[in-house]
């Protein structure tokens, strides 16, 4: 019997089985009393061997065989539940995703489980087991997916990226001090991305001799060795490249590296309303598509409405009543179609939350926190393709939240602070956006740390420091290489991340914002488009060429007389509402040939990034239109200002303007 017509879709269903299982370990640990928690994860786990096992892959199959084994002496009352043994059974997860992972490469997906396999087997029998510290002969490091982009986007810009093992001699009396100046003398020529054991366990001197960074630079291999071996009661050096296509570590944020589904819910509204009457779990009708289909489907709407924008225009031109009410019918309708694809394109944001709860409960362990995570509007959905980007700069957010934001238990008290801090994760549609908040009760953000921190790195001078607004100060932390650490740490970047986190929420068209108080928490918000490819804009006339500007971008439209303009700092500026707005000549940024003579007025259109309005002069207003957002193509990517094209009704393109670009 051929299995391979089945792989599908017992990869996708292996991968719900283990999300159910994260999700319910995870309540277990905060029940671990409740019995229905233990046999829903018995019942994932059951399904999942019998689906191995038809399917033929063994190594799975005894894995969760062992670990069935476990869940069935919890629910015999044989065992109790503890975080120790949580954290073997995690394990064990963990080894059945990288698993699955494997055979959604092609793979045959054997692992050595071992280990994993003994642990579970002496928990059966009733022993407490503690997992094992990795000796210091073996560290190795292993990435998850937000330091694997570090380090890629590092390779991509010429670093090197390094791992160091260093070696203290045994007689080293402060082994802290010593670790606090190899990262001093690291810190000098580039960054720590990761240490192993972490660095607060190094501070704690919780590790035998030895220890391993990895660290981004510029300087040879050579050069970081002799630098490092300066450092007195340092034995022994070794530096070696990462390998970057070393497999990341699984902790289940590699889904949808197959073949990429999208489910479309059908009368999802009404099947939940009768979940609740009957109170039983009511599955949702369903149907996979594979992704490219719908992308397919886009692109020959997307001509659609470009065809639709011409007939309108040549209804208009004939004015002919007939025709002009079939054009208006097929608009109308062309709208609904243009909604249904758009939402077939959706999907919630839970897909990248999911993964969330699993990364805080090792954070929380690692650093020695009680943290309680709160998912609010999970169900909010996005575009496939803004999801695909969305979960690493999210888990960077959470990582500087938990590891910055919320303090150490003690800390709390002293503070009069509960000893669990709080990190809300919340996502809701607002207009045509959606937004995603990561809300902390931490220590907020210190204004004068800041503040020192910028002056010292030249970033601002201490004249401008004195007049900016809190808003202001805050988004300096997004500058690039920025990091108010106190403590050298790997788990929030290390200041390598704010910056990328901006630059990829840009790329997608969004925006970020801090709002903070100190000593009660920090709130980062994030502004996203709901779709990427169909937007509206403003389309503006220069000479005798159009252009396009987002109306997402647009405060407003304003006539100015040219005696009305100012100068400053060599700046042409307008006084708009009490506001000093700078004016961009369109016209000279995009060297338009000139055809016409001036104006005695300018037409200029308002546009905001974050807390920075300029005003964009042009000719002449055309109106508000819904274009396609087609790219320039491979030849034409490092064009100043432009986002893309589209294609007017009258065959004209029009260049869409970036505004963030322009403002920057």
């Amino acid at each position: 019997m051929d299995m391979s017509q089945y792989l599908e879709v017992f990869i996708d269903e292996s991968r719900e089985h283990l999300q159910t299982i994260n999700e319910q370990l995870l309540e277990l640990e905060k029940n671990p009393d409740d019995v229905a928690i233990v046999n829903e994860i018995f019942r994932s786990a059951h399904t999942l061997k019998g689906m191995s096992a038809t399917m033929g892959f063994e190594d799975l199959a005894n894995l969760t065989h062992q670990m069935e084994n476990v869940l069935d002496a919890i629910r015999n009352e044989k065992i109790s539940v503890t975080p120790e043994l949580l954290d073997v059974i995690f394990r064990a997860v963990d080894d059945l995703e990288a698993m699955v992972v494997s055979i959604s490469e092609g793979g045959d997906g054997k692992r050595d489980v071992t280990e994993v396999v003994a642990q579970l087997k002496q928990i059966e029998k009733g022993d407490v087991v503690a997992v094992p510290q990795k000796s210091n002969s073996t560290y190795e490091q292993t990435y998850d997916e937000f330091e694997y982009t570090i380090l890629k986007q590092s390779a991509e810009q010429g670093f090197h990226s390094y791992e160091v093992t260093i070696k203290l001699r045994s007689d080293c009396l402060l082994k802290a001090a010593r670790v606090f100046m190899i990262f001093e003398v690291i810190e000098q020529i580039g960054e720590v991305i990761k240490s192993v054991p972490t660095v607060e366990m190094l501070e704690a001197e919780q590790f035998d001799d030895q220890f391993v960074v990895t660290v981004v630079t510029k300087v040879s291999q050579d050069e970081l060795q002799k630098r490092i071996m300066k450092v007195s009661e340092v034995e022994e050096v070794n530096v070696r490249s990462v390998d970057l296509r070393r497999s990341v570590a699984q902790d289940g944020s590699l889904e949808q590296k197959v073949e990429q589904k999208v489910e479309q819910v059908v009368d999802k509204k009404q099947e939940n309303q009768e979940e609740k009457t009957t109170g039983k779990q009511v599955s949702n009708k369903t149907i996979r598509v594979n992704i490219e289909r719908l992308d397919v489907l886009m692109n020959l709407f997307e001509e659609l409405v470009i065809d639709r924008g011409r007939l309108e225009q040549i209804s208009r031109e004939l004015n002919n009543p007939e025709l002009h009410e079939t054009v208006e019918r097929m608009s109308r309708i062309s709208g609904d179609l243009q909604n249904i694809i758009l939402n077939m394109r959706m999907v919630p944001v839970e897909t990248v939350f999911n993964r969330f709860p699993r990364m805080v409960r090792q954070l929380a362990r690692d650093l020695g926190k009680k943290i309680n995570l709160e998912i609010i509007g999970a169900e909010t959905e996005l575009d496939r393709t803004v999801i695909d980007e969305i979960g690493d700069p999210l888990v960077h957010l959470l990582r500087n939240a938990i590891d910055h934001g919320i303090e150490t238990p003690d800390v709390r008290r002293a503070k009069g602070k509960p000893e669990e801090g709080t990190v809300k994760l919340k996502a809701y549609h607002s207009g045509n956006h959606v937004f995603i908040e990561i809300e902390d009760d931490g220590a907020g953000i210190s204004r004068e740390k800041v503040l020192k921190k910028a002056i010292s790195k030249g970033i601002i001078s201490e004249q401008n420091a004195a007049n900016l607004t809190d808003k202001q100060v805050y988004e300096l932390i997004f500058a690039s290489g920025f990091s108010t650490a106190d403590k050298v740490s790997d788990i929030s970047g290390r200041g390598v991340g704010l910056d990328v986190v901006k630059s990829t929420i840009e790329s997608l068209g969004g925006s970020v914002s801090i709002d903070s108080e100190e000593g009660v928490g920090s709130i980062f918000s994030i502004q996203l488009p709901l779709t990427l490819s169909i937007i509206s804009v403003m389309l503006v006339e220069i000479q005798h060429e159009k252009y396009a500007i987002p109306l997402s971008s647009i405060i407003e439209t304003a006539i100015v007389k040219k005696e009305d303009i100012l100068h400053a700092h060599n700046q042409k500026v307008i006084d708009f509402r009490g506001k000093v707005v700078p004016l961009l000549f369109l016209k000279d940024i995009f060297e338009v040939p000139v055809v016409k003579e001036d104006d005695d007025f300018l037409s200029v259109v308002i546009v905001r990034k974050g807390e920075k309005m300029a005003g964009l002069v042009v000719d002449s207003f055309i109106g508000q239109q819904e274009v396609v957002l087609k790219s320039l193509g491979n030849y034409l990517t490092s064009v100043f200002a432009i986002s893309g094209a589209t294609i007017l009704g009258d065959g004209q393109v029009a260049l869409i303007v970036d505004c963030n670009a322009l403002i920057k």
